[in-house]
């Protein structure tokens, strides 16, 4: 029961990504673009979703089990570390230069898109190279 949650959550994030025309790179970059032709809607899509992910923050707090019955496990407030810095700033000049993030990449993958398909390989090579530090000890 807990795979098929997991598969009806995804694909309900996966048609909120292509209703919102999230999914386009296109449209990223133009939300990107600050100097140029800027296309705000990323922003509206963002803003939306602050109020539901509040509350379900919220709700989620107080909660020991989540609804499919696995234990609650909210990420823990760590210290700001030279890896997080330099992960955020590879990330955000990765979505800056091809548009995509994780979860479209699953969407434009899903779809056959080549970009998609390279931008998943670069994100599991970026994982295992996180994780290879942790591997030598």
């Amino acid at each position: 029961m807990n795979a098929l949650g997991a598969l009806a959550v995804g694909l309900l994030f996966g048609v909120g990504l292509i209703v919102s025309g999230m999914s386009n790179p296109a449209r990223v970059q133009g939300f990107l673009d600050l100097a140029g032709a800027w296309d705000p809607s990323l922003a509206f899509v963002m803003a939306g979703a602050l109020l539901p992910a509040s509350l379900a923050y919220r709700i989620a707090r107080q909660r020991k089990v989540a609804l499919l019955g696995e234990p609650m496990c909210l990420p823990a407030i760590g210290r700001i570390d030279r890896r997080l810095l330099a992960g955020s700033a590879l990330f955000g000049v990765g979505w800056g230069l091809a548009g995509i993030c994780p979860g479209p990449a699953l969407v434009l993958a899903g779809a056959g898109s080549s970009p998609g398909l390279v931008f998943l390989g670069a994100l599991v090579g970026g994982i295992l190279l996180f994780e290879l530090p942790a591997r030598k000890r």
